[in-house]
């Protein structure tokens, strides 16, 4: 898809024309199909210039939940919380969506507790994160530990949740699966550490021709 960064720290292989900004590790890179890779470090930020929006994009947002906590061994895995860090880290990455004027109209969460809380802060912190249409998705917790399916069941829930009228949806879920589907999407190596968002952006009336544009029309 057009435009893809990440929010938090992340790295970002791509076989075209890297420029670094600020602190490690923040390039932007130029993709293949006019997509770019956008990433940006905890400590430092970078807008996209207004002069390089397309009409009518459609923004997807692919965020891994903050980091969970280990103290309680009992737990299933789909039950963990966050931990303090994950707490501190979700008000972070909530404030540079922000900023960036990256807020979705359409969340999809994964049902697992620590994508809920993850959440749960950003729409404590940001109002934008509050009025958005929000529906928890089981089948993303288990998803994301099937190689290779996350990237097409993304684009199936996308397509069966939105509407022409939604132009930014945020995917909340976990690893592998989120970076899976954020390196095939981009065609470039991506990474996601907790807390991190790849933000995809593509031409289209609808989701279905964005994702056709990006050259992924089959699962729609």
């Amino acid at each position: 898809m057009n435009a893809s960064a990440t929010v938090g720290v992340g790295t970002c292989l791509s076989t075209s024309r890297p420029l670094s900004i600020g602190l490690t590790p923040v390039p932007i890179c130029l993709l293949r199909r006019r997509r770019r890779c956008l990433m940006i470090g905890a400590e430092a930020e970078v807008e996209l210039a207004a002069s390089e929006a397309q009409p009518a994009s459609r923004r997807l947002i692919l965020l891994r939940h903050a980091k969970s906590s280990w103290q309680h061994p009992s737990l299933r895995d789909h039950d963990r919380p966050l931990s303090k860090t994950g707490r501190i880290d979700a008000v972070t990455v909530s404030r540079k969506l922000e900023r960036m004027d990256w807020i979705p109209q359409l969340i999809l969460c994964s049902d697992a507790l620590r994508t809920r809380e993850t959440l749960n802060i950003m729409q404590e912190e940001a109002r934008g994160f509050l009025e958005a249409e929000v529906h928890f998705i089981s089948s993303y917790y288990s998803i994301a530990a099937m190689d290779g399916q996350t990237a097409e069941h993304l684009q199936r829930t996308i397509c069966q949740y939105s509407r022409d009228e939604l132009f930014t949806i945020m995917c909340m879920g976990h690893n592998r699966g989120w970076e899976e589907a954020a390196s095939m999407f981009t065609g470039a190596s991506v990474e996601l550490k907790t807390c991190n968002a790849a933000l995809l952006e593509a031409p289209g009336k609808s989701w279905e021709e964005a994702f056709a544009v990006a050259g992924y029309g089959s699962s729609c």
